[in-house]
């Protein structure tokens, strides 16, 4: 029987690249629980398979400059997951050695009680391990509870960008924080 969520312990590791196929599917059973009601069932698929696909989840995991968390609960099973690394969002201002917190996931029966913020703070720790530099985010625009969380981090919107999921264009806020 598993834990209760409100009560197990869960415990962070960054990801292997024989995490692939856990954080591959880890990634597409996020997105799909928070987001999949707004998209047509072809678009959907389609950003799936470029998104989460096994192929570009090997590469981030190989990148040297990129880091993968995976957040598991007490029976050593994936429940959420981060991506951080070099910041590549589409603004005049980002430079090489600026970061970008680029994923951050939990299943929905895992959020609350403070584990999100543990999985966000890991990856913003990693980002700045080396020192302080500029921070990224992209954050859809419609999605309030992350933006008033990521304003208490001190990240400011500093603009705006279409986002593609399939032919689908979300507008996305450009947060940056330093």
């Amino acid at each position: 029987m598993n834990a209760d969520p409100t009560t197990a312990s869960y415990t962070i590791r960054r990801a292997m690249i024989e995490d692939a196929d856990t954080v591959s599917s880890l990634g597409a059973r996020t997105f799909s629980e928070t987001f999949a009601h707004l998209y047509p069932p072809e678009d959907l698929e389609t950003f799936l398979a470029y998104a989460y696909g096994l192929e570009r989840t090997r590469n981030d995991l190989a990148h040297p400059d990129k880091a993968t968390w995976l957040m598991e609960d007490a029976d050593g099973e994936a429940v959420g997951y981060a991506l951080a690394g070099p910041c590549d969002l589409p603004h005049d201002e980002v430079s090489p050695e600026d970061g970008e917190l680029k994923r951050i996931y939990l299943l929905k029966a895992h959020q609350g009680g403070g584990r999100g913020s543990r999985l966000l703070n890991t990856a913003l720790d990693w980002l700045e391990a080396a020192g302080p530099r500029r921070l990224w985010i992209g954050v859809w625009s419609e999605n309030f509870g992350a933006q008033r969380l990521y304003g208490r981090l001190g990240f400011a919107k500093v603009g705006e960008y279409f986002f593609p999921v399939g032919e689908t264009q979300d507008l996305e806020f450009i947060l940056r924080r330093g």
